[in-house]
């Protein structure tokens, strides 16, 4: 199985730099046109799956509007509620740097930190790992489009290389970036990260 990662375009909270976990924006244009071209990773029959926030649905929807206009027929787009951003709970929608450090420093050192009514790293990464364990025994001759969140992909890439939900920061994932993932009879394999080159000209 080939495992496409696909991080939402840009929202507005994107732009101004605040922790958006749960917070449910639209993708900006350049969010829009970010999306619009990340349709090359698509192929023909691949399955897409989403989370249900907004910025991944939307995102999801124009790439496949971009396909169809180019006469690329691709499978249809299923919400995964596990694929949705880690809730960031009482700190969602804050600035980043209005964080705390004290703050940082247990989210870097504690897999089980969360913030107030929030969700941890760990609990997260448990989810996802799942998910993944579940597209990878669904059949090997096929291409999946995952359309997710920051946290998520990062938790699918640890999952990939069998290390930690730590290692998560220790990777910089760029909006509208793209991970590939190979699933074969020895199990995943990383085979890009942060992957940008599509981006070229988009702004």
């Amino acid at each position: 199985m080939n495992l496409i990662l696909v991080r939402h375009g840009q929202t507005e909270a994107n732009a101004r730099r605040l922790l958006q976990g749960r917070v449910d924006l639209p993708l900006t244009e350049l969010g829009r046109r970010q999306a619009r071209a990340a349709a090359s990773v698509l192929s023909p029959g691949a399955a897409i799956v989403t989370s249900p926030l907004r910025r991944a649905r939307e995102t999801a929807e124009v790439m496949v509007e971009a396909a169809v206009a180019l006469g690329l027929t691709v499978g249809d787009v299923t919400v995964d509620e596990r694929w949705i951003e880690l809730d960031y709970g009482s700190f969602d929608g804050r600035p980043l740097d209005e964080v705390p450090g004290d703050v940082w420093d247990r989210w870097r050192s504690d897999l089980d930190f969360a913030a107030p009514a929030g969700e941890s790293l760990r609990q997260c990464g448990a989810r996802v790992r799942v998910a993944c364990e579940d597209l990878a025994g669904a059949g090997a001759d096929r291409t999946v489009v995952v359309v997710s969140h920051v946290s998520p992909i990062k938790a699918a890439v640890a999952w990939a290389l069998g290390v930690s939900d730590a290692t998560s920061w220790r990777m910089l994932l760029d909006v509208a970036a793209v991970c590939r993932v190979g699933v074969g009879p020895r199990g995943p394999s990383l085979q890009s990260f942060n992957d940008r080159t599509h981006l070229a000209g988009v702004g």
